[in-house]
């Protein structure tokens, strides 16, 4: 269960968007990672791995390293194969040479049983939302609680509500998602990425269909959630971001993935980042 709420919200504004950072954000981050029972230093660990698409290899001699609390852009053209590594990360493709874990699952022998497993351990945010149009806000994230083995119809509302109050969209819970504006839907994706306290998010483009303003509101809650402990994994073509919000860079070229660079870190938390 997570703590008491309390009742007030601080709140920054920057060009009228309402970002909410205060103790109770903050507080809710640190409660669903911290009560975890085991964790892991490395979340991502990769050694000379190759992928392949249709018996073509798209990324070969692959070396990843992410911790918890890191923030990593993955940059690089389209069609180089940013999606293919996530999509590797998260049991959608298998590693076919080479070693390595994420989320403690070892990647060079993972079984389809353990697919499911893993994804429970590993949060995904996509580019275009992917919510369920037919049902409401909470009814979406209610079914992402059944198919990974909730049962007790209070436990999960709760923690929806819970995870919707992190991201600053709770009074949108009981909303349908055509009523939502994009940077709101984009946070309920990024609220149904954290239901089951992942050690890892992977976030394919999540400001790709977002206006620079909202686009920033988004990239200030991805931040945020890597500090508190979570790793995040971010594919982006927005060099604008990049630039504005530093972290390490990992760049797909070349059939490979290397690292060009490694800058302090943005603090979501520190005074004045919403005036």
């Amino acid at each position: 269960m997570a703590p008491e709420m309390g009742s007030h919200f601080k709140s920054y504004k920057r060009q009228s968007v309402k970002i909410v950072t205060d103790d109770l954000f903050k507080n809710d981050l640190l409660f669903f990672i911290f009560v975890k029972t085991q964790s892991v230093e490395k979340v991502v660990h990769i050694q000379n791995a190759r992928i392949e698409q249709q018996k073509v290899t798209v990324l070969r001699e692959i070396n990843v390293e992410i911790a918890q609390k890191e923030f990593v852009y993955l940059i690089g053209k389209t069609g180089t194969g940013k999606s293919s590594f996530l999509k590797m990360l998260y049991g959608e493709l298998l590693m076919q040479e080479g070693s390595g874990s994420a989320a403690g699952f070892a990647m060079e022998n993972l079984r389809k049983k353990d697919v499911p497993l893993l994804r429970r351990k590993i949060g995904i945010v996509f580019q275009d939302f992917q919510l369920l149009t037919d049902r409401s806000v909470i009814k979406n994230l209610h079914f992402v609680l059944k198919a990974t083995g909730w049962k007790d119809k209070r436990l999960m509302e709760q923690r929806a509500l819970d995870v919707l109050r992190m991201v600053g969209v709770e009074e949108k819970a009981y909303r349908m998602p055509h009523e939502l504006s994009g940077g709101e839907q984009q946070r309920v994706a990024i609220a149904r990425a954290l239901l089951n306290q992942p050690e890892l998010i992977l976030a394919d483009e999540p400001t790709g269909n977002l206006d620079p303003e909202t686009s920033e509101e988004i990239m200030r809650l991805m931040l945020a959630i890597a500090q508190e402990g979570t790793a995040v994994l971010m594919a982006t073509h927005d060099m604008g971001l990049v630039e504005k919000f530093p972290g390490r860079v990992l760049r797909v070229t070349d059939g490979t993935i290397k690292e060009i660079s490694s800058i302090d870190r943005f603090d979501p938390f520190s005074a004045g980042f919403g005036e």
